[in-house]
């Protein structure tokens, strides 16, 4: 082989950010005049080159060419030893190519910065923030986080007291400035402070001065500002608003009450107070015919409720005309009937007609405030379905016959129902049966003797 190289030193320490020279000998031990190029091979092949790039040698010269190491100061170029080669190529015998072997120890150093996110906080119990700590060197590091001493009047406190930090990563340490007095109302309060990350280094290294990070925590009021004008605001409302009503909307109340006072509600009024009585049946019946006014009142107490007369048929039946004649009597009546969830179905006689009247209906009324879930059926007469309903579609429901329904003497309008699920009415609690009203009106005609 007519070509020999060598390094003066196999092993060598480069500092990152300085320059480090590796002297390589190179001998031409041909016949001819030969010139060499030469490659850095390795993880250094980056930050490393040979000064000069190309060399020629006459046959029998020796000369020195130098190995240039130029780490960079950053965490891309890792602590530690990296091995390394050079090529050394001739170019007219490429085929005696040698590659001399060595080994670089990058030197390790730290850089370590901070920064406070965010900067400022605010807020009336706690200010809460993050510490970024990024590691900027080529080795891994140990932070130690805490707050220097201060006022008293925050206390800053770190989840975490110690962070871990690889090499050009960074690391999150989160705190908390709490104000040591709460403060109701008032002005905001500012509270500076200063945290720190000062990093750990092994014996017989130097010292790395801590880095300081400033910060502020704004402390508010825990009762807002605007609280004190919203009561005043809202006070000065319900004054008005109880203003306008004792001005404007109470006599106008009292007007409709006076104007819905008529005398055909006065005597709608007198009869419902009589249906509810207990002997109402009985005095009716009395005055008309007395025979007829016990079994009338034996009847009606039978039932669940008493038909209501008019008033006018009340004055007729104290004049001794009788209801034999003929004439027709207004007549309302009105039942309630409760059933449970799963009992089957329960029913109640909202009216039955007396013996030798006839009951002509023409008006009902069904109500179901609660909002149960089932089924309602009407009936009037002999078995006689004349409304079949779901409760679950309707609260109140009213019906008027232009053809009123007979119900014969004898014969009862009743209420059944089947309660499939108890409703809950708005804003009271959940009752423990199904319950609804049955309302109906008419007119009860005697039949005639003949």
């Amino acid at each position: 082989m007519s070509l020999t190289a060598s390094l003066d030193a196999s092993s060598v320490s480069a500092a990152p950010g300085e320059e480090t020279a590796v002297p390589l000998q190179v001998r031409n031990s041909g016949a001819t005049v030969e010139e060499y190029r030469f490659e850095v091979v390795g993880a250094c092949a980056a930050w490393s080159a040979v000064e000069p790039a190309v060399l020629s040698l006459y046959p029998g010269d020796t000369r020195t060419v130098s190995l240039m190491l130029r780490p960079p100061r950053d965490a891309t170029v890792p602590a530690g030893e990296t091995p390394f080669g050079i090529r050394v190529v001739p170019t007219g015998e490429q085929g005696e190519t040698v590659v001399p072997e060595g080994r670089v120890t990058v030197l390790p150093f730290t850089a370590t910065t901070a920064e406070l996110v965010p900067r400022s906080s605010h807020g009336s119990r706690r200010g809460r923030h993050q510490l970024a700590v990024d590691n900027r060197g080529n080795t891994p590091v140990t932070v130690r986080l805490g707050a220097q001493p201060g006022t008293e009047l925050a206390r800053v406190a770190f989840d975490v007291a110690e962070l871990q930090v690889a090499p050009g990563h960074a690391e999150f340490g989160r705190l908390r400035v709490r104000p040591a007095k709460r403060m109701w109302r008032g002005t905001p309060l500012t509270h500076p402070f200063q945290v720190f990350a000062a990093t750990q280094v092994a014996e017989g290294e130097e010292p790395v001065a801590p880095v300081l990070v400033d910060g502020s925590y704004q402390q508010e009021p825990l009762l807002p500002r605007w609280l004190p004008r919203a009561l005043v605001t809202a006070a000065v409302l319900l004054i008005a608003l109880a203003g306008i009503w004792y001005a404007l909307l109470r006599p106008a109340v009292k007007s409709a009450a006076r104007e819905a006072v008529t005398p055909e509600a006065v005597r709608s009024a007198a009869a419902a107070d009589k249906s509810k009585a207990p002997d109402g049946g009985d005095t009716a019946g009395a005055g008309a015919d007395g025979g007829a006014g016990d079994t009338a009142g034996a009847d009606a107490g039978a039932g669940a409720s008493t038909p209501t007369p008019s008033p006018s048929a009340e004055a007729e039946a104290g004049a001794g005309t009788g209801t034999d004649d003929g004439t027709a009597t207004p007549t309302s009546a009105q039942v309630r009937v409760r059933d449970s969830v799963g009992g089957g179905t329960n029913a109640a006689t909202a009216l039955q007609v007396p013996k030798g009247h006839t009951f002509q209906l023409t008006d009902i009324v069904v109500q179901n405030p609660q909002g149960d879930a089932g089924t309602v059926v009407i009936s009037a007469g002999t078995n006689s379905s004349v409304l079949s309903l779901g409760l679950e579609n309707f609260r109140d429901s009213d019906y008027h016959f232009v053809t009123p329904i007979l119900v014969p003497a004898g014969g009862k309008v009743t209420m059944t129902i089947d309660c499939r699920k108890v409703g809950k009415p708005v804003g009271a609690r959940t009752p423990a049966r199904c319950s609804e009203s049955l309302f109906l009106g008419g007119t009860m005609r005697a039949d005639s003797a003949g």
